[in-house]
Order: C-alpha cells, then structure tokens, then sequence
C-alpha cells in the first residue's frame, strides 16, 4: 500500500490563475479536492484577490429541479456578458468514490462555452449539502475573475445548510405539492433562504405551493426596518421570464446586503509578529531557562527560525583532559536548536539530533553555535547549528528534527540577557 504524499504546507499564486488560465484554475482546484496542500493554504494565499464575485448558492431537496434552475439561469447570465462558474456538488459514486456527475449532464449545453466552467466535486462523505473542499475552490474560481459563481448543494434535508455560510445570496428551491411538508421542514433549509423558488411552476400546485411558502414567512420574525425581506417566485425551464426576475432579484439581494460573506465570516489572517518582536520572544526563552544560564550561555541574536548562542569556556565546561567537554558544546548547541525552533511561537519538541566534533576547544575560546531553519512543514522542521570559535575554526555541526505543535509559547516574565 502506498504511502499518501505529505501536505504541502505553502503555495504560489499561479499568475496564470488570476488570469483565468481554466487549466490551471483545474489544476488547482484538483490539488484541493485531492487533498495535495494543508487545509487553507490556498485561501491564505489568495486572500487580497478575493471579494468580487457573486456566489450564488443554490440548494433544495432532491428532485427539486436545481440543476435545471441551474442550467436556464446560465443562459440568462451569458446573454448578460458574465463569466460564470458553476462547483456542482454530487454525491460520491460507491465504486470510485468520486462524483455521480448528474448536475453536470444536465448543464452540458452550456459547458463548452468559454465564459463558463463547471466542476462536480463528491461529497466523500461530508455532511451539510457540500464537500469538505467547497468554500476553498470558490475561493480560487473567485480569483481566477468569475463575474458569479453557482454552488449547487447536494440533494438537501432539512439540516443540510453549510451553503449559509459561503454563498451571498441562498436561493432554496423548492418543487410543487409540498402542502403540509412546508411545515416539516420550514426550520432547515427553507428558514436559510434569501429567495424562494418554486420550480416547475407550470406544473398543477404550483400556486398552492407559492401561497404555503408565503404563509411560513409570516411566521419569521418580522425584519427589521430596512432589511431584506425574502421573495417567493416561481419559475418554468420553459419560461426565460422567470429566469430573468429571478436573477434581477438576487442581484437586488446583492445590492441590499453585500457580497464575500464567506470572507466575513473568517477569523482575521494571523499576523506575524515583527522581527523585533521574535527576537524579544527568543530573548525571554533563553533568559528564562536556568540550565542555560547555570553555564553562562547567552542569546546573542534571534529571528524566524534562527537564533545564535555564545559561551566563554570555563573551568566548569572542561572535562578529565582539559578540554571542552562535549556535552557543554552540545547544549550550547542544543540551546540555539531550541530557540530557533520555538521562534515561530508554536512549542517544538526535539525528537531527532545528531552531532560531530571537529576540533576541541579549550578553557578561555568563545564558542558560538549559529542555528538555520533548513526546512518546515505543517508538523517538523530541520535545523542544522554550527558551533564556531571567535576565530571562525569550526568546531561542531549539529542537526535537529523537531515536532511542532499547537500550543503557544509560553514565556515567565523576566528580564531578557
């Protein structure tokens, strides 16, 4: 069995992508859903090209008619001159695991068109009417310069209602004849909804559904002064009229609330702190640990990822032979490893090293050991220290493999060396 490739931990923006490139917009979406970066890389990445299209999601339980809804407001939107992405969210095949790709026949005619792309993406599971990928890919359609993106969920309960959270204007579809079903499910998706659409309107209870729905709404709360307040429309596949209304209205809806309500919703990006502050973070680790200072180490200079330590050899650091003994130079290099390696604010626990010694020192040399960040990815980095004299003769080399984990740095106040 295979081993599954590691996370990667960064990612270029392609300039290809924010071009439009719709290989490369694939390209990317395909690491994304197959799991090749870390969770939010991308979106990080991506962060200052985001907050112009309008996401339009489109949800309702199976057999509602979405992906025909789906397919007449594309050619509404194309007959407007927009660029339009559609993320058709299916469930994932038993056999392969991947998507059913039923939405994505029914918008065929409209899916070799060049201001169009659509993407089906499988559940694999995930519950809420989308995948687990889904906010990610819009991000990076939003980037590649989509005037709107679609969202349609996934054959939707009442508790399916992750679209809230990513699209701006939530359009709940809903097919006739409900009758008293309204009632069972008003408190799932339809209580989500920013436009409510009865499809197939042409269809006998269509009007009897429109007036159910009406009649759930005067059960909300009433809204305040000035807010939206949720329409009830009908539409046909045979009509381009209610299309058309049904599109103006949810660009009413933009108008009234805003678009990248998903990018509302995120915690503000984390702000990494200035050098000066690394430094002083490093220089308060050092002072605060008793080992270090009990062997007269100092920290000389710190940064991210990198941190020098010095001692003059003493009486206390030599060994039988009268030379530096080799455990004061790997804790003098050991102590840079650490500093580095906790730079970053996160604890970072050592679970690899490994030294040699060139030359010995002896009681009066000042030894440095400079520590470099080799690599760093989600979970480990590598450092490599080199443990110097004043002269520059080195000394010893020193590697390090640390475990980062989630918990901050905690540091007791003291005066810093």
């Amino acid at each position: 069995m295979s081993k599954r490739p590691p996370l990667h931990p960064v990612w270029q923006v392609p300039p290809a992508l924010l071009a439009g490139d719709r290989r490369v917009v694939a390209r990317a979406i395909s690491q994304i859903e197959h799991g090749e970066l870390a969770p939010g890389v991308v979106s990080n990445a991506l962060r200052s090209h985001l907050g112009r299209a309008h996401v339009l999601g489109i949800t309702g339980a199976p057999g509602a008619g979405k992906s025909t809804l789906v397919h007449a407001m594309l050619g509404e939107l194309l007959a407007r001159g927009r660029r339009i992405a559609v993320v058709a969210v299916d469930p994932s095949s038993p056999v392969s695991g991947g998507a059913v790709l039923g939405d994505r026949v029914r918008m065929g005619e409209h899916g070799a068109h060049a201001n169009v792309f659509i993407r089906s993406l499988a559940t694999r599971g995930h519950l809420g009417g989308l995948s687990s990928s889904t906010e990610e890919i819009v991000d990076v359609l939003d980037a590649a310069g989509f005037d709107v993106i679609i969202i349609e969920t996934v054959g939707a309960g009442q508790s399916e209602v992750e679209i809230m959270r990513v699209a701006d204007t939530r359009i709940v579809a809903c097919p006739p004849g409900l009758g008293d079903s309204v009632q069972a499910i008003k408190a799932g998706i339809l209580e989500i909804a920013d436009l409510l659409v009865v499809t197939k309107s042409d269809l006998p209870g269509a009007d009897s559904t429109v007036r159910d729905l009406k009649d759930m709404l005067h059960l909300r709360a009433r809204p305040a002064a000035g807010a939206w307040t949720v329409p009830v429309l009908g539409t046909s596949a045979e009509k381009g009229a209610d299309v058309a209304a049904l599109l103006d209205r949810a660009e009413d809806h933009l108008v009234a609330t805003g678009r990248a309500r998903r990018l509302k919703a995120r915690p503000a990006p984390k702000v990494e702190p200035a050098a000066g502050d690394v430094k002083a973070r490093v220089l308060a680790m050092a002072a605060a640990d008793p080992f270090v200072r009990s062997l007269g180490i100092s920290c000389l200079e710190a940064g991210a990822g990198t941190a020098t330590v010095a001692m003059t050899v003493g009486a206390q650091h030599l060994n039988f032979n009268g030379t530096c003994h080799g455990g004061a130079v790997f804790t003098l290099a050991d102590t840079a490893f650490g500093l580095a390696s906790n730079s970053h604010g996160k604890v970072a626990a050592g679970i690899d090293a490994h030294i040699t010694y060139q030359q010995a020192a002896r009681a009066g040399d000042r030894l440095q050991a400079h520590a470099v960040e080799v690599s760093r990815s989600r979970k480990l980095a590598i450092y490599r220290i080199d443990v110097t004299r004043a002269d520059g003769l080195a000394i010893s080399s020193f590697t390090g493999t640390v475990y980062v984990t989630g918990i901050d740095v905690s540091v007791p106040a003291q005066e810093t060396m």
